[in-house]
């Protein structure tokens, strides 16, 4: 676990400085649509064939799921779950707000959690049971907040309707609370690791940009829902995390926002 650890927060920081190689040419790049809102750039897909070769250079018998490429089966019983580039429709605009993230799942958990922001050179590391950091620093969420007291980061994505979201964003306001988006989840789920934002909820995400984010939060003493990571792996499905004082409220919220 140590040495996964050490390696992938390596990987990430390579990664992330080759991300900002294009990111300083990105009026240059090749773009392809995937849908509506949903974008890959050769940037992409160069960077996540970087952290493959040194995956499999460091260890070559995990597996690796990432969001551009072919997954490659586990013999280890690790497998390492990438997103070279969380945000590529602000990456493509230059928009400074995106990130690399990397999780490590074994035995059906995400072990080992790095979201990578170089823009801002900032490095969110989690092992499960020993804890979170934000460049080596302890992360600790807030245990006492509410809703009226800070932002709820949200997501959106094609993969679902979009009166969901729209229900979402009503249930917060009449709350007191207030809605985020950066357009980033991995990022929004490190900030709430952090206490940025007071929680993070999305009816559905990818397992590459939210099994790390999730695992930050636990470590940091946040809430998140309990999931398989291996059916996250396989078919995604619904986020809610947040700090101890509006977790309850805020799955109360998606609840009623995704099942209207």
């Amino acid at each position: 676990m140590s040495k996964r650890s050490t390696v992938a927060v390596e990987i990430a920081r390579d990664a992330g400085a080759f991300a900002l190689s294009f990111f300083e040419r990105v009026g240059g790049l090749v773009i392809e649509d995937k849908g509506p809102q949903d974008f890959v750039s050769e940037a992409d897909k160069a960077v996540e064939l970087r952290v493959r070769a040194a995956i499999e250079q460091a260890f070559p018998e995990d597996g690796i799921v990432g969001e551009e490429h072919a997954p490659k089966p586990s013999q280890s019983g690790y497998t390492w779950v990438i997103d070279p580039i969380d945000g590529t429709t602000n990456f493509i605009t230059a928009i400074p707000a995106w990130t690399v993230v990397i999780s490590i799942v074994h035995e059906d958990k995400a072990v080992i959690g790095v979201t990578f922001d170089p823009i801002h050179d900032e490095i969110y590391t989690a092992i499960k049971g020993e804890g979170a950091w934000l460049n080596g620093a302890p992360l600790r969420g807030p245990a006492d907040a509410s809703l009226a007291r800070g932002s709820v980061g949200t997501g959106f994505s094609n993969r679902v309707d979009p009166d969901g979201v729209r229900r979402l964003i009503d249930e917060v306001l009449k709350a007191d609370g207030v809605f985020h988006r950066n357009a980033s989840g991995a990022l929004s789920l490190a900030y709430v690791a952090a206490g940025r934002l007071l929680g993070y909820v999305e009816e559905h995400m990818n397992a590459w940009d939210c099994l790390a984010g999730q695992l930050l939060i636990a470590e940091a003493g946040g809430r998140v829902e309990v999931q398989s990571a291996d059916d996250m792996i396989k078919h995604g499905g619904r986020v809610v995390v947040g700090s101890a004082g509006v977790f309850d409220e805020l799955v109360a919220i998606a609840d009623a926002a995704y099942t209207a």
